[in-house]
């Protein structure tokens, strides 16, 4: 048996140290073998059978680990994604490839209509996207893939192209999306947040009245389990939320859904920090762009933070309170460099502790709350552990002084990457692959976790240079 098969072969519990040698390359291998099979010549599709267009934050985690093996393919990776931008400055969360069957995917362009219904924001005429958006990880994307080669970006111009399009998303996310007047941003639809089927949904989506089974046809259970995957309620409240939004032309502040998330504003301030970075590259200053996510902290904390359980909640503006859930959403926050330091202390606490369990009973970063009603290890955000969070809290962890807690996260994401044969998630207790395998963003960050130092380059950016 040779080194890849046994690494694959493992018992469960016995970790890979992932340093340099045989094991680490094996692995480099089978994850730029994922991402050369999901690459269309322009971008990366997540999985080629359950999700065959380009997915906007999936695009952003994958270039962070392309950039190790193609800056160039990296740099393009995110600005086919910003060639789809509306007028308005939304990145829409699905980009269309027009060679795909129509019922590859549900919601196809079909339904989404976005040049017709768009027109008004400004959708573009060329390329069919989704009119919803995604959690806004782009800027931190941008920066890391420039500072992989720095030569090539520049010869390029990436930042100086990139860079407009960057402001004018986080313009409208600033400006249309303050929903509840309080500064931090609001998502629409569970699919905004990124984490569909989260039991954090469950309250808010239970006003909304679901479209008919026999209305739509869910392309997904062609892939993956039907008990891993959202309950068709759920699904026919995501169709009737998304078809309302999609016949008041994509305008914000009139649907019954809108919360805000506690990960989707984190991800907001951590990409401003970005931002503010790639300004003083361009020659600009970052001063205002540093203020404003520090403004931005400041709100979360005010908003959404609960002492009591030790995390961030999300607020459900239509109902007008917390919604009482533990989601993964609620830890997030810790990649911030600007957060009190009580509040790091117990974010820490919650993820270490019984809720979470990780470094005792869990492997993973678990979805949701161990101890919740709703908890399952296997179906779709309601428990599994996902491995785009697990890499935000590594990155959490070590910035604030965490590191042997981050050195056990990084080791358990490489060990069951490689184990789940690229998993799209998994069980958090034993590591048991679900959904699809060969996922683009679980191959990209295993890359970027083999190959980034992590005493230099986990670090949010912020005012450090």
């Amino acid at each position: 048996m040779d080194r890849t098969a046994q690494v694959i072969a493992r018992p469960a519990g016995h970790a890979v140290v992932y340093g340099p040698g045989p094991a680490a390359d094996a692995l480099h291998l089978r994850a730029v073998a994922v991402l050369d099979a999901n690459w269309t010549g322009t971008s990366t599709v997540p999985s080629r059978g359950l999700y065959p267009h380009q997915w906007s934050w999936d695009s952003a985690f994958i270039a962070i680990g392309l950039r190790h093996v193609s800056p160039l393919r990296a740099q393009t990776e995110l600005e086919t994604l910003l060639a789809a931008q509306w007028g308005d400055g939304r990145v829409p969360h699905i980009v269309f490839n027009p060679s795909v069957p129509l019922d590859a995917y549900f919601p196809s362009p079909d339904f989404w209509r976005s040049s017709a219904a768009g027109r008004e924001a400004g959708a573009p005429r060329t390329v069919q996207t989704s009119g919803i958006v995604q959690p806004p990880v782009h800027a931190l994307a941008a920066w890391l893939v420039h500072r992989a080669d720095p030569g090539l970006s520049r010869s390029r111009g990436f930042l100086a192209r990139v860079y407009p399009r960057l402001a004018a998303w986080h313009r409208y996310l600033l400006h249309r999306r303050d929903l509840g007047g309080g500064g931090l941003v609001c998502v629409v639809h569970p699919w905004e947040q990124g984490m569909d089927n989260s039991p954090a949904w469950d309250a808010p989506l239970a006003r909304v009245a679901p479209a008919p089974a026999r209305s739509f046809r869910r392309a997904d259970l062609d892939h993956g389990a039907a008990e891993d995957r959202p309950t068709d309620l759920d699904y026919g409240r995501y169709v009737r939320l998304a078809a309302d939004y999609r016949d008041r032309g994509y305008a914000d502040g009139a649907g019954e859904f809108a919360v805000e998330d506690p990960a989707f504003n984190a991800l907001l301030v951590a990409s401003e920090h970005a931002l503010a970075r790639i300004a003083h590259e361009l020659g600009a200053t970052g001063t205002a762009r540093h203020a404003r996510a520090d403004r931005l902290t400041a709100a979360l904390v005010d908003r959404l933070w609960d002492p009591a359980r030790g995390m961030f909640l999300c607020r459900d503006l239509r109902g007008g309170r917390p919604v009482a859930e533990r989601a993964v959403s609620g830890l997030i926050p810790l990649l911030l460099p600007g957060l009190p330091r009580e509040v790091t202390t117990a974010l820490v606490g919650t993820l270490t502790g019984p809720h979470f369990a990780l470094g005792t009973a869990t492997r993973l970063v678990p979805s949701y709350d161990l101890l919740g009603e709703a908890f399952d290890p296997h179906r779709y955000w309601r428990g599994p552990a996902w491995f785009n969070t697990g890499w935000l809290l590594e990155r959490g962890l070590r910035l604030h002084g965490e590191t042997a807690r981050a050195d056990a996260l990084r080791a358990a994401l490489l060990d069951l990457a490689s184990a789940s044969d690229f998993a799209e998630y998994v069980d958090p207790y034993t590591g048991e692959a679900c959904g699809t395998s060969g996922f683009g963003w679980t191959a990209a960050l295993a890359l970027d976790l083999l190959h980034t130092a992590p005493e230099t380059d986990h670090r949010t950016p912020g005012r450090d240079r």
